[in-house]
């Protein structure tokens, strides 16, 4: 072999190629450390605090002095473009598109008003605007409990603490309006010294207890879906356990499938109302997001709701968390194409597929319902009995416990879509059987012809069936609104802790 300094003697262009690429690599490696180091200097800063926080500090613009990315990304969920792009509107009116509805929740707040989910930057406001909080007065609390707060603000940890959790469960929503002013946010979530995730609310704790887990034990991960599960899950009022006090539980002891928590609740003979027309004893779904996902792949891989709906993302050199908690299909290159290797247009197909596969059985289904429930009604008229009815009120209850639990779970056709399958299958056959033992029941009382129907063709048409005033109900909302809010507000401003400290 030659030695180096022969052979570039001979071959000068050689040596100067060496030389001018040894410079090169110089340079980049160069480049690469100044890079580093910047990157270095540029983390020290950020991770600097500006500003020391509270325990139980609820304001998001108090975090975002030290947290100023993340900060920003979340109050990125006031953007509707995404929702707005495939509904045509910001605001879904749910009742409008699905009147359907307001028959199958009669005599309940969901059929005065039922829009569907924004951002978490909405929170405060979709609560204070609906309808189904009502239009409380200085003289009148209004309809709904102050537990109705409980995952809309990082105020109320802060009240829980202070006033006590009992306590916060007591009385009505209106009494702590003027307290409730900072939308959903950093405390909710995050231990303000070291920004571990943390559980805020009591009821998930207690949750678990009730299924004999420690909650303290669970790993970062299962943390990253389980602060979620502090709201987007099923969920009742207990007005046995604390007297005076609608009590926030989670109907989990017997575990966490639809036949399970509905045992819970035939066991309790427990009712979140009495249905207007047919007098059944009704369950209400809340959102059993967490409870579905649980139910489906991604869970069982390991992969939690942050991975998805929160994914890492860089700016500037730093990795954090995506605040803008939305849809993986407005941010699929962060979110699905991490795992799945297919082209954007294929992965977001496949999930409109799976959505409009549910979609179809579930719409077939509520009509099913609403016929039950109309069925019912005429059976009353013609003088049936309650032994008569009793096996027939639980069957709609049952079948309408299993379509709401899917249409509330919000994505239960993507996360668990063989679950939603199996849930609703067993709903319509409920259903059926229900409709043939009213069917048997009306023929004994002389009825053989076919039950005649109302004309719900229209959100408007069937709250006029269900004998809903909803002018009035609108125009005291804009009243309370008009009057109440405002008041709300100025004492609000009024506390050390106001958001006007950091706004203004």
């Amino acid at each position: 072999m030659k030695p180096l300094n022969s052979l570039i003697e001979k071959k000068p262009l050689v040596g100067w190629f060496l030389f001018l690429l040894t410079i090169v690599v110089v340079f980049l490696l160069g480049l690469l450390a100044s890079s580093i180091l910047e990157r270095r200097a540029e983390a020290s800063f950020v991770n600097v605090p500006k500003v020391e926080i509270s325990e139980f500090e609820p304001r998001n613009e108090v975090w975002g002095e030290n947290y100023p990315r993340e900060f920003q990304s979340y109050y990125q969920t006031a953007d509707t473009t995404f929702q707005s792009k495939h509904n045509g509107a910001a605001l879904v009116d749910m009742l409008e598109k699905y009147p359907e509805f307001v028959i199958l929740w009669a005599g309940y707040g969901f059929s005065k008003d039922y829009n569907q989910g924004r951002g978490h930057y909405y929170a405060v406001d979709d609560l204070v605007n609906s309808l189904r909080t009502g239009a409380p007065t200085n003289d009148s609390d209004g309809p709904m409990p102050s537990t109705c707060w409980t995952c809309k603000s990082p105020d109320v940890p802060r009240i829980m603490e202070r006033d006590g959790v009992d306590n916060f469960y007591k009385g009505k929503w209106s009494r702590l309006g003027h307290e409730m002013v900072n939308t959903i946010g950093c405390s909710d979530c995050h231990d303000p010294k070291t920004m571990k995730l943390r559980i805020t609310r009591p009821a998930l704790v207690e949750a678990f207890e009730a299924m004999g887990k420690d909650i303290n034990q669970a790993s970062h991960q299962e943390m990253r879906s389980l602060v979620c599960a502090q709201c987007h899950v099923e969920y009742y009022f207990d007005k046995t356990k604390v007297e005076g006090a609608n009590y926030l539980t989670f109907p989990w002891s017997k575990g966490l499938t639809v036949e399970a928590m509905e045992e819970y609740y035939d066991e309790l003979e427990f009712k979140d109302w009495t249905h207007k027309v047919s007098k059944a004893p009704m369950l209400k779904a809340q959102h059993p997001g967490y409870e579905m996902y649980l139910q489906g792949i991604h869970a069982q891989r390991g992969v939690s709701c942050a991975d998805c709906h929160m994914p890492y993302k860089s700016e500037g050199g730093q990795k954090f968390t995506d605040h803008k908690i939305q849809s993986p299909l407005n941010n699929v290159a962060n979110s699905c194409q991490v795992c799945h290797r297919e082209e954007t247009l294929e992965l977001v197909q496949s999930v409109y597929e799976r959505q409009d596969k549910v979609a179809e059985n579930r719409e077939k289904l509520e009509k099913l319902i609403v016929r039950a429930h109309v069925e019912a009604k005429t059976a009353w008229d013609l003088g049936a009995t309650e032994e008569e009815m009793k096996d027939i009120l639980m069957g709609i209850r049952h079948a309408q416990w299993r379509w709401d639990y899917i249409a509330a779970s919000h994505g239960g056709s993507f996360h668990a879509p063989v679950e939603t399958g199996r849930i609703l299958s067993s709903a319509l056959t409920i259903a059926q059987e229900t409709r043939i033992k009213l069917a048997r029941l009306l023929a004994s009382k002389g009825m053989n012809e076919e039950v005649p129907y109302p004309d719900i063709s229209t959100k408007a048409k069937a709250q006029k069936y269900i004998g809903l005033d909803v002018e009035k109900m609108e125009a005291d909302k804009a009243e309370f609104k008009k009057n109440l809010v405002p008041v709300w507000l100025e004492k609000a401003r009024e506390r050390e802790d106001s958001w006007e400290v950091v706004t203004k």
